[in-house]
């Protein structure tokens, strides 16, 4: 159902089943699938693609142009994948020639006051909580969960299974399956809680311990703490994707706990 009181450009592809509330302004090029409900008051703009069964709240507004002052105009995209919500006030912003497009995957909750900045790309089973930050070009993994007023510097990539503390400052790299809080942000102990309701095995959590055990307990720097990794600990999936993440990391990643003498 589609209220008479909406504004929807001639160009824009609906699906058939598509719930379009009042006040809700469609532009041109874009694509919504099949179930998906966008309530009162929702802006989609230009160059925005909404998967199947999604739905965006009241005041919501997807697909603007970015706060980037290099920006010129270029065409860029914005993707949100198949059943994930937007609530109110929250805002994702179209990708720059930087990347072309912002991204947030399959299956998202993205709670009221969000941001998802340009050129961001988001996974899937990702929950923000209300008023998170993304600044460009964040990454942020699969199945992580970020507290309520977190702000998370340009540039920075949070794995996959983390669970962030609100009101965190996140300005380096937050590796996968690790609890990360206080301030300044850093680690503290591994997500065992949603790892377990993910349906890791107590061999995949102990393995995970172990690793972070060695980077953060073992009194070496991160390079040499991940040699040790990879010459002590058996080959896993677990142990290569925190192996790899660090490795990658161009910003590097968040400190463990501060020591008595440093507090």
């Amino acid at each position: 159902m589609i209220s008479p009181l909406a504004s929807i450009h001639p160009n824009a592809r609906l699906a058939t089943d598509v719930e379009v509330g009042p006040f809700v302004f469609i532009d041109d090029d874009v694509e919504i699938g099949e179930g998906t409900v966008i309530d009162a008051n929702a802006t989609i703009c230009s160059h925005t693609r909404i998967g199947k069964h999604c739905h965006v709240f009241p005041t919501a507004i997807v697909g603007a142009v970015p706060q980037d002052l290099k920006f010129q105009g270029e065409l860029t995209y914005t993707y949100i994948g198949d059943y994930t919500t937007l609530r109110e006030c929250s805002t994702v912003h179209r990708g720059t020639a930087s990347k072309g497009k912002t991204v947030v995957g399959s299956h998202c909750l993205i709670m009221a006051y969000c941001h998802v900045a340009h050129d961001v790309v988001v996974g899937d089973h990702v929950i923000m909580s209300n008023a998170t930050q993304l600044a460009g070009e964040v990454v942020v993994d699969d199945w992580a969960i970020i507290g309520g007023g977190t702000l998370v510097h340009q540039f920075s990539h949070i794995g996959q299974h983390v669970m962030i503390q609100g009101g965190s400052l996140i300005n380096k790299d937050v590796p996968p399956y690790v609890m990360a809080a206080r301030t300044p942000i850093q680690y503290c102990g591994i997500n065992s809680v949603g790892l377990n309701r993910r349906s890791f095995t107590k061999e995949q959590i102990d393995t995970i311990q172990r690793v972070y055990h060695i980077v953060y307990q073992s009194g070496l720097n991160i390079s040499q703490a991940i040699d040790k990794v990879l010459t002590d600990l058996p080959q896993s999936a677990e142990r290569d994707a925190i192996v790899t993440f660090i490795r990658s990391s161009a910003r590097g990643v968040i400190k463990g706990a501060l020591s008595r003498k440093e507090l």
